[in-house]
């Protein structure tokens, strides 16, 4: 895979927001250039997920043991060990995810210099939707997925595998099971110690193995003045960050990860930082692209972080989260705001 997939120069600058750190600015980056004709088409009611709706499994029936709350569903192994749902709607917002996170790689799965990976490991693996990609792009490969919920599809490539795994236990796989990469994305809220999570990955890795994070920071920002008029996504944000971290899972720690693989002994670190526009305000047409996408997922991702986050930890009633919900949701759509999200993509190799 080509080291250069991800363009640099189409990274912006974030402005720092007040009340929670947000990570460094990477102000080497230039701001995001606004579309001026203000009627240009911004209908996204034609976005359709590309994959239906994912069927669980057949295992053990008490991991199938859902629980339900607001009208969600979450799942039922390591009950509470993960906040977000895992019903069809959320299974929906996560290949949106992966959509969004194509087009800001450029079509790439991953952008770490492997050129033929044998053994791969994805880790909070969802639909499994990534998962089943990389097992047709790489035929030979043997692929594993693993997640607290069943929801992968039960007719796969026959090279890939799903368990029912927790990520932060010790993880069993035997010396001469070593990967050749172990990929991961949007974990914040998921793993409570990530250096942890670095040193096993680096234990299970073989030699010149890679591990690669795509994790956006949980922070959305603007280069104008657009975050002073939305005042409820910054509550919504300031809270999500307040309750994940009375959780003991940090959700705004993107910007660590490079760090965090250097302390643990990668070499060849990297880090690409891509804004992740939110709607078609961008002049860019390919940013205008993906800031249609980027916007829906995120207006799924407020009810789920909200009903999670703030109404499970925080104790907010289900009307409270509601209420923020809905406020925050206009704000986000209204085109006059010029916000985006950094996505970091980090990868490093063990030597």
């Amino acid at each position: 895979m080509p080291e250069n997939a991800v363009d640099e120069d189409q990274a912006p600058t974030a402005s720092d927001n007040e009340g929670v750190y947000a990570g460094p600015p990477p102000s080497h980056l230039q701001a995001i250039e606004v579309d001026s004709n203000t009627h240009s088409d911004d209908n996204d009611s034609a976005l359709d997920s590309e994959l239906g709706s994912t069927t669980s499994t057949s295992i053990v029936s008490s991991i199938q043991d859902y629980e339900y709350a607001n009208g969600r569903r979450y799942h039922a192994y390591k009950r509470g060990a993960y906040l977000l749902p895992n019903d069809e709607a959320e299974q929906d917002r996560l290949d949106l995810l992966h959509h969004v996170f194509l087009l800001a790689l450029n079509g790439h799965l991953f952008i770490s210099p492997l050129s033929t990976p044998q053994r791969i490991l994805d880790i909070g693996t969802g639909t499994g939707i990534w998962a089943i990609d990389i097992a047709d792009e790489y035929p030979s490969a043997q692929v594993i997925g693993i997640d607290l919920s069943p929801i992968q599809p039960g007719w796969v490539p026959p090279n890939v595998q799903f368990y029912v795994e927790d990520a932060e236990t010790e993880w069993m796989y035997a010396d001469d099971d070593s990967f050749d990469l172990i990929h991961t994305r949007v974990m914040g809220g998921s793993i409570g110690d990530w250096d942890k999570f670095a040193s096993q990955s680096y234990t299970h890795l073989k030699s010149d193995g890679w591990l690669e994070l795509h994790e956006p920071q949980s922070w959305v920002v603007s280069d104008d003045d657009s975050m002073t008029r939305c005042e409820y996504t910054t509550q919504f944000q300031t809270k999500c960050v307040e309750a994940a971290k009375k959780f003991c899972k940090d959700i705004n720690l993107a910007h660590s990860h490079k760090q965090r693989l250097l302390d643990t002994g990668f070499v060849d670190v990297q880090e690409d930082i891509i804004r992740l526009p939110l709607g078609s305000w961008p002049r860019d047409r390919r940013l205008k692209e993906i800031g249609r996408f980027w916007l829906e997922h995120m207006v799924a991702g407020v009810e789920v972080y909200t009903l999670g986050f703030i109404g499970k930890v925080l104790g907010w009633s289900e009307i409270e989260c509601r209420m923020l919900i809905a406020k925050c949701t206009e704000e986000l759509r209204d085109r006059k705001n010029h916000l985006y999200v950094n996505l970091y993509v980090v990868r490093g190799r063990k030597p």
